[in-house]
């Protein structure tokens, strides 16, 4: 079975995305799969090609969504196709486009302290294909804090507040903040991490493994790890 993928990015550069789909499109490749990647949303546009496809990986932060794009996309993905990415690529995506949210399961809403915070990403769920052989580890970026669906099934977390990144949300009880998470949506499989603020840190190397697998998961291509 040859397996398909679409990764579209654009969006800010800040986030480096041309270079973030380049490694993404890199990994899928090695691990057996045909992927297309795209600059424009108008890659969105035809809903039976979407619905051919095994997974599709979104690496756009901010910007906006016309109807007749997103639309395509959330047919797609409740029809069965996965859908998964990292950082503001997925989870930051359209601020204005609610169901893109829903579908995702959390939006970005602050990073305290910026980039350059040490914070600690401690997985939950050892034993689920997309953590297996990945001990807690430290990351040094931005840590993010999302608004997150309760219907997700979250594998890792961050701890609140850290050190150095003190803001409004510190006079609250210490608390973990979901980092890695899975969901359904309709039929579709629907995978988040939330470390990848740039292409240096996606390649590093426990989150590159998380979301190599993490995407392997929401294309229903396990057998391919």
């Amino acid at each position: 079975m040859a397996y398909k993928a679409l990764v579209v990015w654009g969006g800010w550069d800040g986030h480096q995305p041309k270079q973030v789909a380049a490694t993404i499109e890199r990994v899928l490749t090695e691990k057996g799969f045909e992927v297309e990647v795209s600059d424009t949303l108008d890659a969105f546009l035809d809903v039976e090609k979407l619905k051919g496809l095994n997974l599709i990986v979104p690496v756009w932060t901010m910007g906006r969504i016309s109807n007749d794009q997103l639309n395509p996309v959330v047919e797609a993905v409740k029809s069965g196709v996965g859908i998964g990415g990292c950082h503001g690529g997925m989870c930051d995506s359209f601020r204005e486009a609610t169901e893109w949210q829903f579908m995702t399961g959390g939006q970005w809403v602050s990073h305290p302290g910026n980039d350059g915070v040490e914070y600690t990403v401690k997985i939950t769920q050892p034993d689920h294909f997309i953590t297996q052989g990945t001990q807690d580890y430290t990351v040094k970026s931005e840590q993010y804090y999302l608004h997150v669906a309760p219907a997700v099934k979250v594998l890792a977390t961050t701890r609140f507040p850290s050190p150095g990144a003190d803001g409004p949300h510190s006079t609250n009880d210490p608390f973990d903040m979901p980092v890695i998470w899975t969901k359904m949506y309709g039929n579709g499989r629907v995978f988040y991490h939330s470390v990848g603020h740039s292409a240096a840190t996606v390649e590093q190397p426990e989150t590159l493994q998380t979301l190599t697998r993490g995407l392997l998961w929401a294309a229903h291509a396990e057998e391919l790890a």
